[in-house]
């Protein structure tokens, strides 16, 4: 079985093409392919399997051993090896999220359409009932929180995103741990720390569900923007500057689908 060692933005990943032998992967076996001291190391381990809807279907496993349900990064990555291979422009990916239609957009650079994001409190999903455009959720002491009201999306898997004024102050560690298994989020949560740098312009960091702190995460750049937007901080055209690298989010208005376009890396590929 072939594998890949790529990222999207330093977003870390193991891809292994499944399409013709089964990837035998357990939550152990997945932590030890993910830890780099056993394994190859990555933030989330990928198999590409056959698909019937699409070009390819994307199963995906956080470094902790649990699936996820999409990976917006990871997507780019997987699409842009599939249209490598067919001599394509586009491509469709397949997850448990849903069908992703991926283009090429350049010299290694991928457009995924990720679809709309989904709004509503039980959507993300909440625990209880609130205005996702900025949750009852504080930092720090009651009377005087240091991060508080993160707007809520649904990127295909939960996203909070706290809007702060120095990103370089923030812990995202810290703070990132304490909220992703809050008692708000029946299914946990990525957490997001974003700055606005103007109407066109945000750095972002992230903890992500199941793995930790990453350079990158697709599905929550998408839901920063998304946010972000929604609280009249941002346009719908914003480029998001991570840790890994630039990404580019379109959220279109005719459709209200969001347009995500990032570079892709292969590190290497080897036969096991």
């Amino acid at each position: 079985m072939k594998f890949y060692k790529m990222n999207g933005a330093g977003n870390s990943f193991v891809i292994f093409d499944a399409r013709e032998e089964a990837l035998m992967a357990d939550a152990d076996r997945i932590r030890q392919i993910a830890d780099p001291q056993t394994g190859v190391g990555a933030d989330q381990v990928i198999a590409m399997e056959k698909s019937l809807r699409g070009d390819v279907f994307m199963r995906i496993w956080n470094r902790d051993g649990s699936e996820a349900e999409a990976c917006g990064n990871a997507t780019r990555c997987v699409a842009w090896l599939m249209m490598r291979e067919a001599g394509a422009e586009k491509v469709t990916i397949e997850t448990v999220a849903g069908l992703l239609a991926s283009r090429d957009a350049g010299e290694r650079l991928v457009t995924v359409d990720m679809g709309s994001p989904l709004l509503k409190w039980e959507e993300i999903p909440l625990a209880e009932r609130m205005d996702t455009r900025g949750i009852d959720l504080k930092i720090g002491p009651i009377d005087a929180p240091y991060m508080q009201l993160p707007g809520a999306v649904n990127m295909g898997n939960p996203h909070i995103v706290f809007f702060v004024p120095d990103l370089d102050a923030v812990d995202v560690t810290a703070a990132g741990s304490l909220v992703e298994n809050h008692p708000l989020f029946p299914e946990g949560v990525n957490v997001g720390f974003a700055e606005i740098l103007d109407e066109q312009n945000m750095r972002l960091r992230t903890w992500e569900r199941g793995v930790g702190r990453t350079k990158a995460c697709g599905s929550n750049i998408c839901a920063a923007v998304v946010a972000a937007h929604r609280r009249n901080l941002t346009g719908r055209s914003v480029s998001v500057q991570n840790d890994g690298g630039m990404v580019h989010i379109d959220w279109r208005s005719s459709d209200d689908h969001v347009l995500m376009t990032g570079p892709i890396e292969l590190e290497y590929e080897e036969q096991v």
